[in-house]
């Protein structure tokens, strides 16, 4: 059921679907370029990009029936991602079977976590609501999903993203993961 939020629609779009596949290189082409931009000077090498690209198993996690992958559309066209997927029991995986120590200052034993992924919004249609919207989706999908608790990282470089997740009641906390790129954590109550 597509969900209509201003001029932004956002519904569940398989993972592994040419426009999810197209908005995930546009993803990755820009965190990856900020990153090398930032700590090398230069764009992402074009063979590092098609490497993490290919790593990525994000078709998998935000498959059903434990993740879902949401696709905004502004104006008709796709020009937004974002995705859920339930961590480990109680959340104290890091959503690839690995168990952490952190996890358990995350959420109660009896309560089921959802992890935040991919949230992203095409250059051109950002600053018209797009985050907001399909952040408030993605809370839907974790929680139809059966979570009470939303957690993400991002990159202190991601200021919009981050910036987006503290003005939508998202706190920062100890690290639920130990994912490479991870600077900042966040967790939600939904």
């Amino acid at each position: 059921m597509a969900r209509m939020i201003s001029a932004w629609t956002v519904s569940p779009e398989a993972s592994d679907s040419s426009v999810a596949l197209a908005l995930w290189r546009a993803y990755y082409t820009e965190v990856s370029d900020r990153w090398f931009q930032v700590h090398e000077g230069r764009d992402t090498p074009v063979d590092d990009l098609e490497r993490e690209v290919v790593a990525s198993n994000d078709h998998v996690t935000l498959a059903p029936p434990a993740g879902m992958l949401l696709v905004g559309r502004y104006g008709g066209a796709p020009a937004g991602t974002a995705g859920v997927h339930l961590l480990n029991g109680n959340g104290n995986g890091n959503g690839n079977g690995n168990g952490n120590a952190h996890g358990a200052a995350q959420a109660e034993p009896t309560e089921l976590a959802a992890e935040l992924k991919r949230v992203f919004v095409l250059k051109e249609a950002r600053g018209t609501g797009g985050g907001p919207a399909l952040l408030t989706a993605a809370e839907d999908a974790a929680r139809a999903l059966g979570a009470h608790i939303m957690l993400l990282d991002t990159r202190s470089d991601l200021t919009e993203a981050w910036s987006l997740y503290e003005r939508n009641g998202y706190e920062r906390t100890v690290p639920h993961n130990h994912e490479p790129y991870a600077e900042r954590w966040y967790r939600k109550r939904l």
